[in-house]
């Protein structure tokens, strides 16, 4: 008999486990309807491996921008298999064949977003990898950072404050940088970037002791990938120290931090010294920084500014700047036109009596009965001004009155600055007492110094 015309058995296995059908096989013949049996025949191993698993990566994030250089991995953990051609799919349909593992949009866009999966195919073999792992990849327009400051952007001396940058939507992989903001005589702006900027280090800045010198506008800008992506600048953000003891003040008239539009407001910078010429400087709502020379809203004489009618638009930050940069006294300033609280221009030191008055521009007197609150609470009822005897540091926030028909006017920051204690006094008075009998010792010293000399010589 031909070998073509010896039977063919088949063992069929439907479904191959790991388990449970791997091993050694091999067989025999019986004939059917006699007794005779071939012998059994050689073995045969069967090795049953599972079937590749094909990985999707994708770097910097799921969540990219407009721009980014975008990178889609296939990782396949096949064994025994030594090169795949990997094999991508957008929203099930066919996107794109190579050899290499990566995938690159150079500049991602909008149409670049979808559902993507690879497989790989064995270059040269029979074998594939499964397909059920799926990336989804969002492309939004171009990325944006935002600042904000912790615990808040008043500060005095020696206060501990944080800048914290963050990228909207996103937080994979991004660096972090900080800037000053300045601005030329002609208002235009230009970016400085901080010394101390710490890149890749998170989102935070701290500066554990603010200065003087930290007074400002800040903003952040994050960047991320190869080649660098960046984000726009983040949203402007002020911080002020206020000095215990300023070389020089700003001077506000009427000495008060809330005023009505369409008044004449007049500040001027007082330097005790005045080893130097000063100039008013604000920054408004509109994130706007400008010299009073510089601009309409205002007219310098000297170191004085004069605003002739006030405007909603005037409120902002005001100070003291020095020719070579140095600011002195930020003073909130804020202009409205219904009711006003009217409180101190500078910190109020403790032990002192502070007054505060509810006033409305449109009413004699201009004194309403009206409610005071602090921070958000109310502590006084129905009263045509407020005052508290003997200030503390516990009575350091934000102030405003509410009258029921006039309305509420603006909160005002109240800065409480710390007397020296006891015991700082004593040892003041005492090293002044020291100081004051130091000559008087001195020529005791000498006086007894020189009878002494005398006596020796008359002895001898």
């Amino acid at each position: 008999m031909e070998l073509s015309q010896l039977p063919l058995v088949f063992l069929l296995i439907s479904h191959i486990h790991s388990g449970h059908t791997e091993g050694k096989y091999s067989c025999y013949g019986a004939e059917r309807g006699g007794s005779r049996t071939s012998n059994i025949s050689d073995e045969v191993t069967l090795t049953v491996s599972e079937t590749p698993k094909a990985k999707v990566s994708v770097k910097p994030d799921h969540r990219v921008f407009r721009g980014e250089t975008v990178t889609l991995r296939c990782d396949i953990d096949g064994e025994g298999v030594t090169s795949w051609r990997y094999v991508w799919y957008k929203y099930s349909a066919f996107y794109s064949s190579s050899e290499l593992q990566e995938h690159t949009f150079s500049s991602v866009t909008e149409s670049d977003a979808g559902k993507y999966f690879c497989y790989g195919a064995e270059r040269g073999g029979s074998r594939t990898s499964n397909i059920n792992d799926v990336v989804t990849l969002t492309v939004s327009d171009r990325a944006q950072a935002g600042l904000s400051v912790s615990p808040q952007k008043w500060l005095t001396e020696g206060d501990s404050v944080t800048l914290i940058c963050e990228v909207y939507g996103s937080s994979t992989e991004w660096t972090f940088s900080w800037f000053t903001l300045n601005a030329s005589s002609d208002n235009k702006y230009n970016y400085q970037k901080l010394s101390g900027s710490s890149r890749g280090a998170g989102g935070n800045y701290t500066v554990s002791s603010a200065a003087l010198k930290h007074t400002g506008v800040y903003v952040c800008r994050a960047e991320r990938g190869k080649p660098a992506y960046n984000t726009t600048y983040s949203n402007k953000q002020p911080v002020w120290v206020t000095v215990v003891s300023p070389r020089v003040s700003l001077i506000i008239s009427p000495s008060r931090t809330q005023h009505f539009t369409f008044v004449s407001l007049s500040l001027s910078c007082e330097d005790q010294s005045n080893s130097d010429r000063w100039r008013v400087r604000r920054y408004t709502e509109s994130e706007q920084l400008q010299d009073c020379s510089s601009s309409v809203w205002g007219s310098e004489t000297g170191s004085t500014c004069t605003i002739n009618s006030t405007n909603t638009s005037d409120t902002g930050v005001y100070w003291c700047q020095s020719e070579s940069g140095e600011k002195y006294h930020p003073v909130n300033i804020t202009v409205h036109s219904g009711v006003i609280l009217e409180s101190p221009v500078h910190p109020v030191t403790e032990g002192d009596t502070l007054t505060l008055r509810c006033l409305y521009q449109h009413s004699t007197p201009s004194n309403l009965r009206a409610d005071f609150y602090k921070d958000g609470s109310l502590i006084q009822n129905q009263t045509t001004e407020m005052i508290i005897s003997t200030v503390s540091k516990s009575h350091e926030g934000f102030y405003y009155c509410k009258h029921s028909e006039r309305g509420e006017s603006p909160k005002s920051w109240i800065s409480v600055r710390v007397s020296p204690s006891e015991s700082q006094i004593s040892v003041l008075h005492t090293l002044s007492s020291v100081l004051a009998v130091c000559p008087y010792l001195l020529v005791t010293v000498v006086l007894i110094f020189k009878c002494c000399r005398m006596r020796g010589e008359t002895s001898d």
